[in-house]
């Protein structure tokens, strides 16, 4: 290639690069990188082009790149989107009482948290009994489908570095890490690649019992929700911590949950208090607030549709409730479940067209079409006792209770195309 040839695709480079900046908004950025580079490229335009050429190559890499079994898709599910009007549901979606228990995953406690990695490979379990188990989705998924179910022995890893109750697990979106908080105050940090790992590489202390995480997308910051009102955002490789500069943005009782969006821009919370809040996850300020969500009530979990246009949350009023964020509006509920002692979580399922949430009077799971808010066959868990949280996984018909009975049990639709 010949030197000016060279030279014409780097600068069409450095075009795309300050146009895609202008772009996401960061026009102070795009106008100094110009300035450093050549007076000449200020005056690109805004554009996504760039955005649009690395997730062309990012889709051509994934299609070159084979997988051990092909069960884990490639590309995720529609998303749930009320604008269109699709009220029917395809018949290779199952609803809860479509799936059955495939694994038993036992601990010592009660089981209090649970969470899938976010290429849904695998999973890991919490309990009183201040251990983390790390398990195979892949190896529990292949068992049942060979109907080999009591030949699955799934947990790969056991983790102890707490010295009290497991309350929350999140697992890094892009190294193989894992996050715990617990009763001792305590974030840990485990590198579960390494087949020797028992203890947390760094942690991070609190002063009240930590309740609640989530990941950037990006994995360069973790949001922390304790039993204090103030929500904690940690740069994830230097563990500096942030809160808002404006005292009145949080909330006036404990965390009890919080989630990112998909593309990481916006960040929601719940709290005790009974209200929920949006975030600008870039200046991290509270951009709206919706008093008294739940009847005034506790509100238990939160998160966002996959497109970001939707909050799901569940409270102690036993009502499940769908948002539009743009309006601050309830557009759907979901009735049926019992949800008044036990904080237990309204997830969507992997394709977003189902809601499930467990209910304590006669601990089965709820499911409700996400679109007409009608209500399915429950599913009975066998469970003993109340099922405190539960975990959808991203892309896969599978779940995961933990009850306080000291099991964990993973659900997975055999009977489903994936």
């Amino acid at each position: 290639m010949s030197s000016s040839a060279a030279v014409k695709e780097r600068e069409l480079l450095y075009k795309l690069i300050i146009s895609q900046l202008r772009y996401d908004g960061f026009e102070t950025v795009a106008t100094n990188l110009a300035k450093s580079i050549a007076g000449s490229l200020a005056a690109c335009s805004s554009s996504s082009r760039l955005a649009h050429l690395v997730d062309l190559g990012l889709k051509t890499d994934e299609e070159q790149q084979p997988t051990s079994l092909g069960f884990f898709p490639k590309a995720m599910p529609t998303n749930l989107d009320l604008e269109y009007g699709r009220d029917d549901v395809p018949s290779t979606c199952p609803t809860a009482c479509d799936y059955d228990t495939v694994c038993v995953i036992p601990h010592k406690g009660q089981c209090t948290a649970a969470a899938f990695s976010p290429d849904g490979q695998l999973a890991a379990t919490g309990s009183y009994d201040t251990s983390v188990k790390i398990v195979d989705v892949e190896r529990i998924v292949t068992k049942s489908d060979q109907n080999a179910i009591h030949e699955i022995y799934p947990t790969i890893r056991t983790l102890y570095d707490h010295t009290e109750a497991v309350t929350c697990i999140e697992f890094h979106p892009l190294a193989p890490i894992l996050a715990t908080g617990g009763d001792d105050c305590k974030v840990k940090f485990f590198e579960f690649s390494k087949p020797s790992t028992k203890r947390a590489f760094k942690s991070i202390t609190e002063v009240v019992p930590v309740r609640c995480m989530a990941f950037h997308p990006t994995g360069d910051y973790l949001l922390v929700g304790t039993e204090h009102p103030t929500i904690r955002l940690y740069d994830f490789n230097t563990l500096t911590c942030y809160v808002s500069a404006n005292p009145k943005d949080q909330h006036s009782g404990p965390i009890t949950s919080i989630r990112y969006s998909s593309n990481g821009k916006m960040y929601v919370s719940s709290s005790k208090d009974g209200t929920i809040k949006l975030w600008d996850s870039v200046s991290n300020r509270c951009v709206n607030t919706y008093p008294n969500a739940h009847s005034n009530m506790e509100v238990s979990s939160v998160t966002f549709s996959r497109n970001g246009k939707y909050c799901l949350s569940s409270g102690k009023d036993s009502i499940v409730n769908l948002w539009d964020i743009s309006g601050g509006r309830i557009i759907n509920t979901y009735k049926g479940a019992v949800q008044s002692h036990v904080r237990s979580q309204a997830v969507f399922n992997h394709t977003e067209d189902y809601v499930l949430m467990p209910d304590e009077k006669t601990v089965t799971v709820y499911c409700w079409n996400a679109r007409t808010a009608e209500s399915t066959r429950p599913l009975s868990t066998a469970h003993s006792t109340a099922i405190g949280y539960l975990a959808h996984a991203p892309n896969v018909p599978a779940f995961i209770t933990c009850s306080e009975d000291y099991r964990a049990r993973f659900w997975y639709s055999v009977r489903s195309n994936h």
